[in-house]
């Protein structure tokens, strides 16, 4: 894995004098605060703290045609300036001042007001007979049209064009804090702009004169200080092939030099576990499964290692695909490891895989296959006893696959012979979690990481770029549909008593539900002083439902006489384990649970979901849960129960879940409405990620071409002896934290 850090705190080209630190240029007090605040530290990088948006000053206006509300620019004389001084208790000596201006043109008068430390400057300049030009927006006070703390600029030369000029500006306005406003950036960044010219371009001269961009030094001038909406546009288009491209290089680095570390090629035996493997299964792999395990396969018979992502839909079989791999490796004479990121999981893992091995899993015991192997299982919470048996397993190799979670990680675990990690839900895990189980191979083991959650593409290729790519989205044949609604339980509270109305209509069918909660619900849980809420707890006043009591309520209420069972991260993992072997044998009608039961969990009796508060939970997460059901032959109801009103946000959210079954549709639903930042930086880096200019869902097209061509630059030359400037871009891009996290990766 690689990159989260990702996309991008991207500061091309850094030479002299770009290197050169603010606090040489702007001096040490406003230095310390752009350092403090924004993380700027040298010219470079204030040339590349670009503009978030641009404010237009407007056309002129006659005094006597002014719009309310609007922003506007009038050319005209001071016919009168005032200063008033009033008490105030937030002013020094409890006195503040206020200059009022009138201004006119001949058609009209205005007001111009400005308060407290504003109006020393317009107290000097804004003398009876001034003509200037004046900026701002147009507000009602007194029954009086006015504008407050409007920008200026005196008219030393009264010619057409001069005011036309100023007028017709574009003003940046720049990503700011309350120590640093915008307009001292802009002035800053006026400071540093003629060091543009300095800047060396990353990208090679040919791409950017076949794409028609603009250099690196006209791209800084034009997005800082445009003429016109159209130098904003070109220089976008250039610095978002910038953020694109050298990341994409830094990408395909890493790729290739993946292909040239070595492994041990694993090749599965036509009359091994694998095939024995296949002989048991009671149905035929779809097509989809099929054309990713050709292409796992491949990549586990290189002599370099393999490092591929496999993501697909909810249910669509990736387990099964991982298992196959695993087998594959055995029979190669290794063994496989598979993380997974909570202990119900990979409990729930090692049960359906020894129940889909049979006897092929019981290596070494009485009744074992001719070609079986052993499966262990490996928690923080194993008997000590157990605990020395599954180590001694690993070490003598006489365990082919083992299922663990962070447990694996721990230095006693020891591997005979690693030969592929399969990583479960990747993006629970750190770096360095996943590089340390890597690390117990021989030699670098093969890798396969999987996600149920669907990426958009282009977060795949960036996030996950030096990652091949396989994509389950078919389901196996006799999957049955899942109906998905919203509750309105506080609109409509007969709704809710009709969900779970449903719900008693599943069990006496025979089926079993799922009730999904966002908090436990005991003491440690409960909300403490000054922790931070939501805006959905803030808006409604009352923390999330909760799953301790929710089950009391349902057990005594609506689900009464039903067998009702709870299951929450906090449980002792043996009570946790019984929870759900009770499940999956139809001993408990309905399971009120929190998330533990996103992932993994397959119980193809459960036919019916309610989700609490489901406004509580993000898009992808809703559309994991939802997997849950409707794994078997009979139809799946997923109800996602609300109190937000309908045209929340929040609303507006459930109904697209509920609208599709298509969880890469929903992935750029979840992307649109977050920021990208966070879903490109949601491999845990530990580094704050931002995108500058680049748009994930948007410049997907940007994204595809520069992986391309990132690709043949790298091929022709890896070490870009003859791109300098490109060079000097990844050593600004790559820093030693996010280099040695690449290399981990």
């Amino acid at each position: 894995m690689s990159v989260p850090w990702c996309a991008m705190d991207l500061v091309p080209a850094l030479e002299e004098p770009l290197k050169q630190p603010l606090k040489s240029v702007l001096g040490p007090a406003t230095a310390k605060v752009m350092a403090e605040h924004l993380g700027l530290h040298t010219v470079g990088d204030l040339l590349h703290h670009y503009p978030r948006r641009y404010e237009e000053r407007g056309q002129l206006t006659h005094l006597a045609d002014l719009p309310m509300d609007e922003h506007v620019t009038v050319v005209a004389q001071v016919a009168d300036a005032r200063l008033h001084t009033f008490a105030s208790t937030r002013a020094p000596r409890g006195k503040g001042q206020r200059l009022e201006v009138t201004i006119t043109d001949g058609s009209g008068r205005l007001q111009l007001v400005f308060f407290g430390n504003g109006v020393h400057k317009p107290h000097k300049e804004l003398l009876p007979g001034t003509r200037a030009m004046f900026s701002g927006k147009v507000s009602l006070f007194n029954r009086r049209l006015q504008l407050a703390h409007p920008a200026y600029e005196l008219l030393h030369s009264d010619t057409e064009e001069a005011v036309e000029s100023w007028a017709g500006a574009l003003i940046p306005l720049y990503p700011a804090t309350a120590k640093l406003e915008s307009w001292k950036i802009g002035k800053a960044v006026q400071t540093v702009l003629p060091s543009a010219p300095e800047a060396l371009d990353p990208l090679p001269g040919p791409l950017r004169e076949g794409r028609g961009l603009v250099t690196l030094p006209e791209a800084l001038q034009k997005i800082h200080r445009p003429q016109t909406k159209a130098d904003i546009a070109d220089a976008r288009a250039r610095l978002k092939w910038d953020e694109a491209f050298v990341l994409q290089v830094a990408l395909a680095r890493r790729r290739h030099a993946d292909t040239q570390l070595a492994a041990v090629p694993r090749r599965p035996s036509p009359d091994g576990i694998l095939a024995a493997f296949d002989d048991r299964l009671p149905f035929t792999l779809t097509e989809g499964q099929q054309k990713v395990s050709a292409e796992i396969f491949s990549g586990l018979a290189a002599a370099h290692p393999m490092h591929r992502l496999l993501q697909g839909e909810v249910g669509s079989g990736k387990t099964l695909v991982a298992l196959r791999a695993m087998l594959a490796v055995v029979d190669a004479g290794g063994q496989a490891a598979m993380l997974a990121p909570t202990e119900v999981l990979a409990q729930q893992h090692h049960r359906s895989v020894t129940e889909m091995m049979g006897e092929l899993a019981e290596g070494g015991m009485l009744g074992g296959a001719e070609r079986a192997t052993k499966v262990v299982l490996l928690t923080g919470s194993m008997g000590a006893a157990a605990r020395r048996q599954a180590l001694l397993d690993l070490a003598t190799g006489e365990a082919g696959l083992v299922i663990g979670t962070h447990a694996l990680i721990e230095d006693k675990v020891q591997f005979h012979d690693l030969g592929l990690v399969v990583v479960d839900e990747q993006h629970r895990f750190g770096v360095e979690q996943r590089d340390a189980l890597r690390g117990k191979g021989k030699q670098p083991p093969h890798l396969l990481v999987m996600t149920a959650t669907p990426i958009p593409r282009t977060v795949a290729m960036t996030v996950f770029g030096d990652l091949e790519t396989s994509v389950l989205d078919q389901l196996p044949a006799g999957r049955s549909p899942i109906a998905s609604h919203v509750v309105p339980a506080a609109d409509k509270p007969h709704f809710l008593a009709r969900a779970w109305e449903r719900v008693r209509e599943e069990v006496e069918k025979g089926h079993q539900a799922y009730v999904v909660c966002p908090r436990i619900g005991d003491e440690e849980d409960a909300p403490k002083k000054g922790r931070a809420t939501s805006p959905e707890d803030e808006a409604e006043k009352r923390p999330p439902l909760a799953v301790l009591e929710i089950a009391e309520q349902l057990s005594a209420g609506p689900l009464s006489g039903l067998r009702v069972e709870v299951l929450h991260g906090r449980m002792h993992p043996d009570d946790k384990d019984a929870v759900m072997r009770r499940f999956a044998a139809g001993e408990t009608d309905v399971l009120v649970a929190t998330t533990v039961i996103e992932v993994g969990v397959n119980v193809p009796n459960a036919t019916a979901m309610v989700i609490m508060d489901a406004d509580r939970f993000g898009v992808s997460q809703l559309h994991q849960l939802r997997g849950r059901v409707g794994r078997g032959s009979a139809a799946g109801l997923c109800l996602l129960v609300s109190e937000m009103p309908e045209a929340s946000p929040a609303r507006r959210r459930l109904d697209a879940v509920a609208s599709t079954l298509d969880g890469f549709e929903l992935s750029r639903i979840d992307l649109e409405e977050r920021r990208e930042g966070d879903v490109l930086g949601q491999a845990q880096s530990g580094v704050r990620s931002s995108l500058r200019v680049l748009a994930v869902i948007d410049d997907e097209e940007i994204i595809a071409e520069a992986r391309e061509e990132a690709a043949a630059v790298v091929a022709a030359d890896p070490d870009l002896r003859d791109l300098p400037g490109l060079r000097t871009a990844l050593d600004a891009l790559l820093d030693d934290e996010r280099e040695q996290y690449l290399e981990k990766g």
